[in-house]
């Protein structure tokens, strides 16, 4: 398998990471124990009897705890550091083909920054929900959660029997994240300058006094 093809599949697996950290990891590691999967020998350990229960532990904890009201926010602050280094260990474990310097660097800037940006995209659709919680007491968050669960697992599915194909729709999962947050930005910006317009308008305070 060429550098460009590992490339596209750890990209693949770091956006997937991006929404579930460990499952990812869980996978990578099982894979590689079975001998269907080659990893850069610096990150051999992944495929450890011990790193294996480690992974499957913490995946049931993710998959099952993000369906909880107020637990899946706890996961979402964690997840900012966590899952861009889970990414960032997925690229550097694909790049078979390059020293475990230029794969740590290359995983750290592409992989890291893959899951950090569907994380981050993920993150705001799941507070948009939260801010409706007293409409649908935490169904919409379990449904998200749930489809974040589906589209996790077909994408590692596809990482490893289609990489380039993979990769094409991580791209696009990326690129939605980052539309999410500039458009969270822009209104966050629109509604800061109305509050300050209102603020400094006369009724407000005449209001006031």
């Amino acid at each position: 398998m060429s550098v460009v093809v590992q490339l596209m599949m750890g990209v693949s697996l770091a956006a997937c990471a991006g929404l579930r950290a460990w499952l990812p990891m869980l996978v990578v590691g099982l894979l590689a124990r079975g001998g269907y999967a080659h990893l850069n020998s610096s990150f051999e350990f992944l495929a450890r009897n011990d790193a294996l229960i480690v992974f499957g532990v913490a995946t049931v904890i993710e998959l099952v705890g993000d369906k909880i009201i107020a637990v899946d926010h706890f996961l979402d602050a964690v997840g900012t550091v966590v899952r861009p280094a889970v990414g960032t260990v997925l690229v550097s474990s694909m790049l078979t083909k390059l020293d475990r310097l230029a794969a740590v660097v290359l995983g750290l800037i592409v992989g890291g920054g893959a899951s950090f940006t569907v994380h981050a995209g993920k993150a705001l659709v799941r507070a948009k929900a939260s801010a409706l919680v007293p409409f649908h007491g935490g169904a919409a968050n379990a449904a998200i959660s749930v489809v974040e669960d589906l589209i996790s697992g077909v994408g590692l599915w596809i990482s490893v029997q289609l990489p380039v194909l993979a990769f094409v729709l991580a791209l696009a999962v990326i690129v939605t994240a980052i539309w999410l947050v500039i458009k969270f930005i822009k209104t966050g910006k629109r509604l800061f300058a109305f509050l300050t317009r209102w603020s400094a308008s006369p009724q407000a305070g005449q209001s006031d006094r």
